[in-house]
This record gives structure tokens, sequence and C-alpha cells, in this order.
């Protein structure tokens, strides 16, 4: 019997060791789809000069499965920035973007504004921006393209009214580069980034993360830093709206998902 209870552990032994070896099954990611590929029923637009939800030109539009930003009737582009708002905050989730730009940039779009949009998150609501006011205060998550010829990384962080800790440091500058390749032309690009809260921001493409800070927070040298500062004085941004830019260029998201981590 003592022979036979020894094989029996030595087996339930090396059992067990196998089976730690054997991957466990991916627990079913449930992504939201924020753009339906059908309509725009679920977001609101701001464009500076004009009231909620007057969509000028019909900058934003939905053909072909796909959410176009485009100027076709526009004279000129006038600083017209505009953002597409949807309907509800996050805190904590995961975001998933396929873009590219397309066409000519629009007749008075700024130097820097080629091939340049962005998703912002952690931003103010659409009903509480000003008429004229450019941008959302919020973490603006820099889409770039190429220009055929010159490295220019995507994915970049820019701060309209807002700071960040980079490397255990508040960083004050308004934009900084990720580590990402360039690309050019107009082929599409998928990106990701996970939000945590009011602690980590990690941007990833092609599953390299390309930048990573911390404590999104509210900057108090900004015009609008009173206005949106909470009651209880807390400078650090833990949830907000999320919007697509309208710039100039001309630019299609053929996906916008989100994953929910449930904070």
């Amino acid at each position: 019997m003592k022979k036979i209870s020894v094989k029996l552990s030595f087996f339930v032994l090396i059992l067990g060791s196998i089976l730690a070896c054997v991957p466990a099954k991916p627990k079913n990611e449930a992504w939201i789809q924020l753009f339906n590929g059908k309509d725009l029923n679920d977001w609101n637009i701001k464009i500076k000069g004009f009231p909620l939800n007057e969509n000028f030109g019909n900058t934003f539009r939905v053909e072909d499965s796909l959410l176009k930003v485009r100027y076709d009737r526009y004279e000129s582009f006038d600083g017209h920035f505009g953002h597409i708002f949807y309907k509800h905050p996050f805190s904590h989730y995961k975001i998933r973007v396929e873009y590219r730009f397309v066409g000519n940039q629009t007749p008075g779009g700024a130097g820097w504004a080629f091939r340049n949009s962005g998703i912002m998150i952690h931003g103010q609501s659409a009903e509480s921006m000003e008429l004229n006011q450019d941008f959302p205060v919020s973490i603006e998550l820099q889409l770039l393209g190429g220009n055929g010829k010159d490295e220019r990384s995507t994915l970049n962080l820019c701060t309209p009214g807002t700071n960040i800790v980079l490397n255990g440091k508040l960083w004050t500058e308004h934009c900084i580069n990720s580590l990402s390749k360039t690309y050019h032309g107009d082929q599409w690009v998928t990106v990701e980034v996970e939000v945590q809260g009011d602690s980590i921001i990690r941007h990833t493409i092609d599953g390299k993360t390309v930048l990573e800070y911390t404590k999104p927070q509210l900057d108090e040298r900004e015009q609008y830093f009173v206005k949106l500062l909470p009651p209880d004085k807390n400078k650090l941004l833990s949830k907000g709206s999320i919007s697509l830019q309208a710039e100039s260029h001309p630019i299609d998201f053929r996906k916008v998902e989100l994953l929910n981590l449930g904070k």
C-alpha cells in the first residue's frame, strides 16, 4: 500500500504540473461599439463658433459605414475646430480606434494641422464648452499622418488645459511625441489606449507601448481652470468625455470601440 500511495502522489504531482502549464482560457471581452456604423445618434457635436449640435457644413457624417470628417462645404477652414462627443463619460477603460487620413487639407487650415486629428479623453462635456472655445479641456491622444518622406510619430500626447506626470515629474509643456513609427499615405491605422482613472494612461500600437504617463490633471494656468475645478478642489481627472477631432484635414474613422474596465 505504501508503494501505491507514493506512485499515486507522484502521478498527481506530475498531472498538476502539466495543468499548470496549460494557459487559462481568456475571458470574452465585451467591447462596446461607440460608433455603430449607421448614424451619429449617440454623439453630440460642437464646432467653434456654432451652438451645440449645429453640424456646420455637415462636417461630421456617416457614409459607407464610416464616420467621416469632411470640409467640402467650407470655403475656408477659418478656425472652425470641431469635436464630436460620445454621449456618456467614462473612467476606467480601453479605447480602440481605426482611422485613416484622406485627401487634401482644407484651405485655411494651419500648417501643423496637416494630417492631424485626435481622440480627446477625460474631457469636459460638450454642453460646458463655450461658443468660441477651440478645444475641450482634456487629454488629447494626438493622431498624425506622415507626408511621405519625413518621420512623424502618431498617438502622441497633447494637453489642452491639462497637465500630466511623466517619469515622476509634472509635465507642463503642451505636447510630447510617442515612440511610434510613421504612418504615411491613406493606410488604416489601429491605436489602443488604456485609461485607469486618474492613475496610468498607456498608448499602444501594434501591441507595443509607445507612451505612458500618470496623474492627468487640470492646469491652473489655463482660463477654464476655475470653471472646471470641482467643489472638492481636486485637480486630478479621473473621468470625462470622449471626443474625436476635426482640425482641417479629412479623416475617416472605421471603428471606435471601448472596453469598460468596470470601475
